[in-house]
């Protein structure tokens, strides 16, 4: 058997209590006055009610006789009295190790908004008081910060433009105004720094949105298939096309996907916000993009050109422009057909603009109508205009060597059929299997 000095020996000293200290201790007594914890070896430490606020308003009655608490050594112990302790400082040191660990780890971490100064929201995380810039928010109205501004809720600047050095101390004097509907709200974020020593937290929760949708987007692209009809939102409109977010990824309508006719831009056919219905044209699984069109849901007017025209039919027609070998002319939105030189007037003339000018309104008659070639072959002089403008709007011609250049002009057949008016962004005939590369 042992001796009692070798079980003396063998128990390991008390270590002395410093300042700063993280120790466990049981609760042995909770009151107005505070909690007292048994902290081992017969020694005692006392948390006063204003170092457990982070228990609620009662602090003392949120813990238990018995139950194990953590805190942080305020005050050693001295011979005047038994240690002072703080669970609202212990929270706070362990808040900090959470928080490093989802930064070293990347993990999301819950917070809660306590407020909003005029540069992001001020937010608990972990008993740590951290910061989320504006520019990393996702869900929260502006009107939160601009609601903050106005009550002069802070007067410092912004961490990269949108907050100081101390945003994530809590020291901004957030707005916690009862009439925010976003205070109190749990966000799901990323954490982007955190410096200890002074007292920095800064988060992210629109890292957390991007991530969370790129995962979507992933799924999305394994499973959509080319010739599908989805439905989607108008999520943006550039110069050249439409976005329209189809359930979590955004796929492109090029302008000349938008309408079987020319149109000058996107916001012709369509406005953000609106829903549409999209016809997928194309997927790349290697770029993640799809290609979309809204046109192909609509008929073709060159497969039924013939339900509503035909041969020797005269009609009205607008011209849309010259060429050295005819004048080019829009019956209806999306079809248009030549006028060649030899078919505008019984006159010998020299170019079309002596006979008719862009924008005109004109008769004529329908030659010939090719749909699979998207061919409409016109003509002016036996639509019964042949003299239209020839006396006033259009300087007279001369029968010189207009003869020559009449007669070498290229027939209708060997004109290739491509409408180039530089002003028109949708040119009839444009390929859609380029747009993609186009809006790059």
């Amino acid at each position: 058997m042992q001796d009692m000095g070798q079980l003396l020996d063998s128990v390991e000293p008390m270590k002395p209590l410093r300042r700063g200290d993280i120790i466990d201790g049981l609760v042995m007594r909770a009151d107005n006055d505070g909690v007292l914890v048994n902290i081992g070896h017969k020694a005692e430490g006392i948390v006063p009610p204003g170092e457990m606020r982070t228990l609620g308003p009662d602090g003392h009655n949120a813990v238990k006789i018995g139950e194990e608490i953590l805190a942080m050594v305020i005050r050693g112990e001295t011979a005047e009295g038994s240690a002072i302790l703080s669970i609202d400082r212990a929270a706070g040191e362990q808040g900090w190790k959470v928080l490093q660990k989802a930064l070293d780890n990347e993990e999301v971490i819950q917070g809660t908004i306590m407020g909003f100064n005029r540069g992001g929201a001020i937010v608990d995380c972990a008993g740590v008081q951290g910061f989320v810039p504006m520019s990393q928010l996702s869900s929260v109205s502006r009107d939160s910060f601009l609601s903050a501004e106005d009550s002069g809720a802070s007067e410092k600047g912004d961490v990269e433009g949108e907050s100081d050095g101390d945003a994530g101390t809590g020291n901004n004097n957030p707005d916690t105004g009862n009439d925010n509907p976003d205070v109190g709200r749990e966000l799901q974020m990323k954490v982007l720094e955190v410096n200890r020593s002074r007292n920095r937290a800064i988060l992210s929760e629109r890292l957390v949105f991007q991530e969370q949708r790129e995962e979507v987007r992933a799924k999305l692209i394994e499973e959509i298939r080319v010739g599908e009809v989805r439905k989607g939102r108008v999520s943006g409109i550039s110069k050249f096309g439409a976005f329209v977010d189809i359930g979590g990824a955004d796929g492109l309508v090029h302008i000349s996907e938008l309408s079987w006719g020319p149109i000058q831009g996107p916001e012709e056919v369509v406005e953000p916000g609106q829903e549409v219905d999209v016809y997928v044209l194309r997927v790349d699984l290697e770029t993640k993009k799809i290609a979309l069109s809204i046109k192909r849901l609509q008929e073709e007017p060159w497969e039924t050109i013939h339900e509503r025209y035909s041969p020797d039919d005269i009609i009205d027609a607008t011209i849309t422009k010259l060429t050295e070998f005819g004048a080019f002319a829009r019956v209806e939105n999306a079809i248009e057909g030549l006028i060649h030189i030899s078919e505008l007037t019984e006159r010998m003339i020299n170019h079309p603009k002596d006979v008719v000018r862009e924008g005109d309104k004109v008769r004529v008659k329908i030659l010939r109508i090719e749909p699979e070639r998207r061919r409409l072959g016109l003509s002016l002089r036996q639509g019964g205009e042949d003299e239209l403008g020839s006396s006033e709007s259009v300087p007279g011609t001369k029968r010189t060597e207009s003869l020559g250049n009449s007669e070498n002009a290229p027939g209708i057949d060997q004109v290739p059929y491509v409408h180039d008016n530089e002003e028109l962004q949708n040119p009839i005939n444009i390929d859609p299997d380029q747009f993609v590369k186009d809006a790059e």
